[in-house]
């Protein structure tokens, strides 16, 4: 029984795990849910109703996708894991991967915002705040893509990490889910970062489908 992994890749989180997982060389089984659409058929696999989940070969559940990453590492053993264990390369790593988590973060707060109040009730100055915080983030990004150009990975490691995976992966949903943000404008470096990220056969393994045109936002990322 291979693992199988419940999402789907209109999420940016159930996408960052199922690249690592291919990087890794971990196979496993896309199980195309909807925490909306379909919550009985989560909810048996994680009552929290959150995707991306993780059913092992054993049938034990793995819940968040940070928890979820940490495992495949664990699982992975010291040589393949995409976050060592110990070490400065550990905290430059992981703080590249905070960086890039909080900019999604406050990326779907705008997108929440402008989907689900009614168009009275939206409140731009926590938009605009939370725009801030997703550039400030990006801004920081753009320069550590800059500092590894032009062939290096970020956080300075020799092979490819999660640092780069996440944040690839998070640019991607934000440069078709936020067009309005203006990205590949702002931050050409990490834009470009990305884009040769998403060339390696790992990530186009697990593809990022296009956005709804006109309708900046449109997905809901889910965890």
């Amino acid at each position: 029984m291979v693992m199988k992994l419940l999402g789907h890749y209109l999420s940016p989180y159930t996408r960052r795990v199922a690249v690592s997982l291919n990087v890794i060389g971990l196979p496993f089984e896309l199980v195309e849910l909807s925490v909306i659409q379909e919550p009985e058929r989560v909810r048996p696999h994680n009552p929290v109703l959150r995707l991306p989940t993780v059913v092992l070969d054993d049938g034990t559940s793995l819940i968040e996708s940070w928890a979820i990453l940490d495992e495949i590492d664990r699982i992975a053993g010291p040589e393949k894991a995409l976050v060592p264990t110990l070490g400065i390369e550990r905290r430059r790593i992981m703080q590249t991967m905070a960086l890039a988590v909080a900019s999604m973060e406050k990326s779907t707060a705008v997108s929440y915002e402008m989907r689900f109040r009614p168009p009275e009730k939206i409140h731009q100055p926590w938009i605009d705040h939370n725009n801030g915080q997703c550039l400030g983030g990006l801004q920081q990004l753009d320069a550590i893509a800059n500092a590894a150009e032009p062939s290096g990975w970020l956080a300075g490691a020799e092979r490819i990490s999660q640092a780069d995976i996440s944040t690839a992966v998070f640019v991607s949903f934000m440069r078709e889910a936020r067009p309005d943000l203006g990205l590949d404008t702002r931050f050409a470096t990490l834009c470009r970062f990305t884009d040769r990220c998403e060339q390696l056969p790992v990530f186009r393994l697990a593809p990022q489908p296009p956005s709804a045109p006109g309708k900046p936002g449109v997905w809901m990322p889910r965890r």
